[in-house]
């Protein structure tokens, strides 16, 4: 029971910095393109991929379960916006966007598989 605590207190606080970050790029970037929702799911990517491997069996730090699920499960799901990321892909495209809602899903997929694999690399090169 008390990892399902870990996983709210986790995702009330990525789903805090979720929507902060998005209104500073929103703000800053304007809100023709998603860019707070590709930003936060780069990071996001970056945050599980660096912890996963920095954390695992075979990293530097062994961290118990319920960090790594308070972490992965909570904060990176309540930060990551793969929904949003969704929804707005949709609305470009129901808009004739075309050109922006393909560049959100080539951008979103290519970073984030790079990001994720960068965190990785990141925390592999830690645990030597």
């Amino acid at each position: 029971m008390i990892t399902y605590l870990w996983v709210a207190i986790g995702g009330a606080l990525g789903s805090t910095a979720r929507y902060w970050l998005s209104g500073l790029v929103a703000s800053a970037c304007g809100e023709t393109f998603p860019w707070g929702t590709l930003i936060i799911n780069i990071l996001g990517s970056l945050v599980i991929g660096f912890f996963y491997t920095f954390t695992g069996p075979d990293g530097r730090v062994i961290a118990p379960s319920d960090i790594r699920v308070f972490v992965m499960v909570g904060i990176c799901g309540g930060f990551t916006t793969f929904s949003s990321f969704s929804l707005q892909t949709l609305n470009l495209a129901r808009d004739g966007d075309f050109l922006r809602a393909g560049m959100n899903i080539v951008l979103s997929v290519v970073l984030c598989l790079l990001f994720v694999w960068l965190g990785h690399m990141l925390a592999v090169s830690l645990n030597k």
